[in-house]
């Protein structure tokens, strides 16, 4: 049975560590594009020559030339520049967005029945763009950022209660900026709601309460808090973990419930935009998207992050895009 193909668009610092990472699980034979030339060449090369001690076998390959992507399975999406220390996601937008334009262009030609992720920042605005110039089916075109807002998420729960994050379930929706949406009530360990476990430690609900919001802020902000801590640059290693989750649900059919920024048909009483929620991956790309019951509270920072969402995207079409 032939392996899956992988094309990494983009050899940054995301970029080396999905080669790293899919080698490594042998998911599929990747190939890793660059405009820089010799990068991913270099890069991929390195990972290869550790094929020997950690026993993987499968192709990597680096180039500067968008035809050897032809016929991909699956394409992850990383090129666009990194935020700096002050920058907002927003900043991004419109220089990112020539660059993804040119690269849905090229995926269109020469990966036209591939899967897409797409991790470039500003996530929804580029998810969008990419999903209208290439004019893929939208269940095939899919954003990461819950997967990694929600262990971020889960990870700050965990550190808190002094549990293992393995048994925290966690939960983050919405757009990925400041305005996503955390969901504390249906966080729990292993069934147990967080806020009844904050409670029993502090023996204070008010106390629990404001513990809860510190976490919920410090996941709101944790990717800046990353790209404050750099200096030169932004998460990589999370972000590239959090894609291979969702390409392992993709490429093995695993039916993996993951929140997910998917396009909207009228679920959560949205149409027309993505926006992170939770969605069933398999081989089909995004096949159901799940909904939940939200309180009157929840629907409401939904609501506030959707619109911020519908900002960005007029702020591309103002552009141009």
């Amino acid at each position: 049975m032939p392996r899956k193909k992988i094309a990494l668009i983009g050899g940054g610092q995301i970029g080396g560590v999905l080669t790293q990472l899919i080698a490594l699980k042998e998911l599929g034979d990747v190939v890793l594009y660059d405009i820089v030339e010799d990068l991913p060449q270099g890069k991929t090369l390195d990972v290869a020559e550790a094929s020997r001690v950690d026993q993987f076998d499968v192709s990597i390959k680096g180039t500067n030339d968008y035809k050897d992507i032809a016929g991909a399975d699956l394409v992850i999406i990383t090129a666009g520049l990194p935020r700096k220390p002050g920058m907002s996601r927003d900043d991004l937008l419109t220089t990112n967005a020539k660059i993804m334009k040119t690269v849905a262009e090229n995926v269109k030609t020469y990966a036209p029945d591939s899967i897409v992720i797409v991790i470039s920042n500003p996530l929804d605005a580029m998810v969008t763009l990419f999903q209208k110039v290439s004019g893929f089916p939208t269940q095939r075109v899919m954003g990461q950022a819950g997967v990694l807002d929600s262990s971020r998420f889960a990870s700050f729960i965990a550190w808190e209660l002094g549990v293992s994050v393995k048994d925290v379930n966690a939960m983050v929706l919405g757009g990925h900026g400041d305005t996503m949406v955390p969901l504390v009530r249906y966080a729990n360990v292993n069934g147990i709601p967080v806020m009844e476990m904050l409670e029993r430690k502090y023996n204070d609900s008010g106390k629990a309460k404001e513990v809860m919001e510190a976490i919920v802020q410090r996941t709101r902000m944790a990717g800046g808090e990353v790209v404050k801590l750099l200096k030169t640059g932004s998460a990589f290693y999370s972000p590239a973990a959090s894609a291979i989750a969702m390409a392992k649900a993709i490429l093995n059919d695993e039916k993996r419930l993951l929140p997910t920024c998917a396009y909207l048909n009228g679920e959560f009483g949205v149409k027309g935009f993505y926006v992170g929620v939770p969605a069933i991956l398999g081989e089909k790309g995004v096949e159901k998207v799940i909904e939940l019951t939200l309180n009157d509270e929840e629907q409401s920072m939904f609501n506030n992050s959707v619109e911020a969402v519908k900002k960005l995207i007029e702020d591309m079409s103002r552009l141009g895009f």
